[in-house]
């Protein structure tokens, strides 16, 4: 907002399928959101509602979810907002790649990833931010820590602009206290080393997972395999909410955990009681993966002999629907 100078009731598209990170400093900041509902290709926006919207509200930032391990479509939106700020959440997409094989985030204003224990890589807690603008960098170092001067790469500049106050103690922006450890970053640059391989474990994972389910068509709908994807988890999205129902219950016991796909319809939650999606669609996919949806994690230490059983899993719920 104070780099780009964006207003407090400004626009910002946000798919109705994300993570609360994405959503709420939006409204804690004042701007205004506007819910655009998900397709479940890829579970980013509905590029067919995103256009609707286009003619409706004046977008000033586009927030886009690289969800589940899928890359959405940047180059669509940027052709349907081409003066908007576009930055992305690749939290649990470390990794995913444009059509062009350049990861996702390289080339971002603003690219949010998570270090939490259960994502690609971990530094137990944490993340990162990448950006492509020196000066965003510059003012979120700043920012990081209180909106201390002493932070920034223009430390001299500011020293000379405010000779009154002493430098050691100069803020020049609002800020908070967001600084990690080194011992997070210890454990992050040791697992970056291995990043790239323990993609390629989760997305032959999920290559596996994919055949299993176009099995059955009658129980799920069909899951993208893509080279472009970082496979964070397994989803299943189930073809009625009585066959979701049976696999939480199959995989309880069978020993198997399971989560919502993320926080399904962020607008069915308590929070954004106020808000809802903004489309004509008597159903949306939101509500689709909220009432349906469920997924199983995958990482670098799932083998063959899970998939098997995961397959055999699956077996056992098909046979409760024959």
């Amino acid at each position: 907002m104070e780099l780009y100078n964006l207003k407090r009731g400004d626009k910002v598209l946000l798919p109705a399928c994300t993570w609360m990170t994405n959503v709420a400093p939006i409204i804690q900041l004042g701007l205004k959101p506007v819910f655009c509902d998900i397709n479940i290709t890829n579970f980013s926006f509905d590029i067919a509602e995103v256009k609707k919207l286009a003619k409706k509200h004046d977008i000033k930032m586009v927030f886009v979810t690289h969800l589940l391990g899928f890359s959405a479509n940047n180059e669509a939106l940027q052709e349907i907002f081409p003066n908007a700020i576009i930055i992305d959440d690749i939290c649990e997409s470390h990794g995913c790649t444009s059509n062009d094989g350049s990861k996702r985030g390289s080339n971002s204003i603003g690219a949010t990833f998570s270090f939490y224990f259960g994502h690609h890589m971990s530094t137990i807690e944490g993340g990162m931010i990448s950006t492509n603008n020196t000066d965003l960098y510059d003012l979120m170092k700043i920012k990081r820590s209180h909106g201390m001067a002493r932070e920034s790469i223009r430390f001299g500049d500011y020293a000379e602009l405010h000779p009154e106050i002493d430098k050691q103690f100069l803020f020049v922006t609002d800020g908070y206290n967001f600084r990690n450890h080194e011992i997070c970053a210890v454990l992050g640059l040791s697992q970056l080393k291995r990043l790239d391989n323990m993609i390629k474990i989760r997305n032959r994972n999920h290559s596996k997972f994919t055949r299993i389910i176009d099995n059955y068509p009658h129980l799920f709908y069909n899951i993208k395999d893509s080279v472009t994807n970082s496979s964070f988890c397994l989803p299943f999205i189930c073809k009625s909410k009585e066959i979701m129902l049976a696999m939480k219950e199959t995989f309880t016991k069978n020993g198997i955990e399971y989560r919502p796909v993320v926080a399904g319809n962020l607008l069915a939650q308590p929070f954004l009681k106020d808000y809802e999606i903004d489309t004509d669609k008597k159903e949306t996919n939101a509500a689709l993966v909220h009432t349906q949806g469920v997924y199983v994690g995958n990482n670098h230490f799932v083998n063959d002999i899970d998939m098997e059983f995961l397959k055999q899993v699956v077996e056992e719920i098909d046979a409760k629907f024959r």
